[in-house]
């Protein structure tokens, strides 16, 4: 039963967010400020601490390719079978229906599962994750969906979403521009990303066998702990109920893709994976993961509607918790 606190404790943590705002202690636009700080200040400090108290063994690079595999062919495939639909709804889908929220909800369940060292695999995991979530999933759907960054749709098109099909220029110097502009739209997205250019920095200090000094461990060690709360709190206060048919719809396909793409996932990590059973069981339970708190922040940014995503996200991990609650008592590790 312990085993499952932890999670269900962060469920706990998100209705408590969701009533505030219903309650008008939080403000409708609120969250923004907790947007910020976690994106900038507490989930880096956590990324950092994960590192400073843990030794990473570089030879776990190989489960980084793998999650970096698992989040960016979700999106792949949700792009090409959804040719036929709104852009909206193919955004909503590619920015949702990929990538997973380990920093602030697997990291807490896979420590109550197997100890500390159970993190290493998990942070491992993240890197690879962590390269299409905090960047990799919003360039590739602004760029295969021809959405402009910095603008919502609804801002883009006059309140209208677009439903004709991306044209690429004709002209040479249109296409020259249009490349640069590509260029640095993925700059931009990747090495803005405070917590992608943290684990960057974090890699290159394991790969050089640099070790971070235990002072900058004792100044993280409050954001690390602060991670969970801050997170899960933001998504309760974005958090909105469904407000038509077509919204329900929508959180519906959002499950539909990931599930069956989680349990895949699942079980390549534990039947074919060249990894001791410890390390495949984390392995497992990562990719069983949620929707990461990074498709909140980019709905927001390309659709402003991070209150829909918000939703999926706590719907998603309701039934992330029961299948790593299933899958641990299955794998037996």
């Amino acid at each position: 039963m312990s085993a499952i606190l932890t999670p269900a404790g962060l469920l706990l943590i998100i209705l408590a967010g969701y009533l505030f705002k219903r309650f008008g202690l939080f403000g409708q636009s609120d969250y923004r400020v907790l947007q910020t700080a976690e994106f900038n200040i507490v989930l880096p400090g956590a990324i950092i601490y994960s590192f400073a108290t843990n030794p990473h063994d570089i030879s776990l690079m190989w489960i980084s390719l793998v999650a970096f595999l698992f989040a960016f062919i979700p999106v792949v495939c949700i792009f090409v079978a959804t040719r036929r639909r709104n852009v909206t709804d193919r955004a909503f889908l590619m920015l949702n229906g990929a990538g997973y929220n380990l920093g602030c909800f697997c990291f807490p369940v896979v420590q109550s599962f197997w100890g500390p060292g159970a993190v290493v695999p998990a942070a491992m995991f993240d890197i690879g994750n962590c390269i299409m979530v905090a960047a990799g999933t919003n360039v590739l759907t602004q760029q295969l969906l021809h959405i402009q960054p910095g603008k919502t749709l609804a801002e883009q098109h006059a309140g209208s979403a677009p439903t004709l099909p991306y044209e690429k220029p004709k002209d040479r110097d249109a296409r020259r521009l249009a490349r640069h502009a590509l260029l640095r739209t993925i700059a931009k997205s990747f090495f803005g990303s405070v917590p992608f250019d943290t684990y960057l920095l974090m890699l290159a200090l394991t790969i050089a066998n640099i070790h971070i000094p235990d002072w900058i461990a004792t100044i993280c060690q409050p954001l690390s702990g602060a991670n969970a709360l801050v997170s899960m709190l933001m998504v309760g206060m974005l958090m909105d109920m469904p407000q038509s048919r077509h919204d329900v719809k929508e959180v519906l396909a959002v499950i539909a893709w990931r599930v069956p793409f989680c349990i895949v996932f699942a079980c390549v990590s534990w039947f074919l994976m060249p990894f001791s059973a410890s390390i495949r069981a984390v392995m497992v339970i990562c990719a069983l993961a949620p929707i990461a708190i990074f498709s909140t922040l980019f709905t927001d940014k390309v659709l402003g509607n991070a209150k829909l995503a918000g939703f999926s996200l706590s719907v998603t991990a309701i039934i992330s918790l029961v299948m790593m609650a299933v899958a641990h008592t299955l794998m037996g590790v």
